[in-house]
């Protein structure tokens, strides 16, 4: 029986108008050119018409926001609090105020500016009318046999719900342990730091940035996010509520 062979590929005919398969004439080359440039300057124009869009979509981002009274804003970030604060199994309340802030025990709302990054993104200037609500709260002389199992209960409860960790960390002597989440492309937030030395707990939650609807553009008046927590008071966070 005779070998195999492998097959060859067929011999290619010649292009019309070539003498045997030559270059192709000098004019062809020139459409072929003028062609691809064309295709290359639509292909730049609709990338920059996306970049526009794209753009232009992230510019009113920063300012379409929903109208939310400072009292659901507070309810919202206490609620968080709250459960964060159950799930970490501490024992003790927490009243409103603060004695001494990051000594004694804390239970405040505060709130910020919210800001805009122009067409571009790269302005930096605050909304008109717009807060960002958050809650701090801090626990005194806390071990580590509670902070510990707490922090790791809490850092597993959290991804089951749905947030996103942005960082976890496990500290050891003289380091601090630290758990960072968020969810909602980053803007709603909750952070935890416990200090071994210290024996110091800090919780807090923020939450997304909204126009205040107590708040009117007249012209004359600007805004300071600051009333918004002046007009709010957060109760007692309790343990054990879950």
């Amino acid at each position: 029986m005779p070998e195999e062979t492998a097959p060859t590929a067929p011999t290619a005919t010649p292009a019309a108008g070539t003498a045997s398969g030559g270059p192709a004439p000098a004019g062809s080359w020139a459409r072929s050119l003028g062609l691809g440039c064309l295709g290359c300057a639509g292909l730049l124009f609709v990338a920059v018409v996306a970049l526009f869009i794209q753009l232009t979509w992230n510019s009113e981002d920063g300012t379409d926001l929903p109208r939310v009274a400072p009292e659901k804003m507070a309810d919202r970030v206490f609620g968080h609090s709250q459960e964060a604060y159950d799930v970490l199994g501490f024992t003790r309340s927490v009243p409103p105020g603060a004695e001494r802030v990051g000594v004694s025990t804390e239970n405040t709302l505060d709130a910020g500016y919210c800001y805009d990054g122009g067409l571009l993104g790269l302005e930096d200037k605050t909304v008109d009318g717009a807060y960002r609500m958050s809650h701090t709260w801090a626990l005194d002389h806390v071990p580590a046999s509670q902070a510990v199992p707490g922090l790791r209960r809490l850092h597993q409860r959290l991804k089951d719900d749905g947030w996103k960790v942005s960082s976890y960390r496990e500290g050891g002597q003289g380091k601090d342990w630290t758990l960072f989440v968020r969810r909602d492309d980053g803007d709603e937030r909750m952070s935890f730091t416990w200090d071994p030395d210290r024996q110091y707990f800090i919780g807090g939650a923020t939450a997304p940035c909204a126009y205040d609807p107590g708040w009117t553009d007249d012209g004359t008046d600007s805004y300071f996010p600051g009333d918004a927590a002046g007009s709010v008071r957060p109760p007692v966070l309790w343990p054990g509520r879950l």
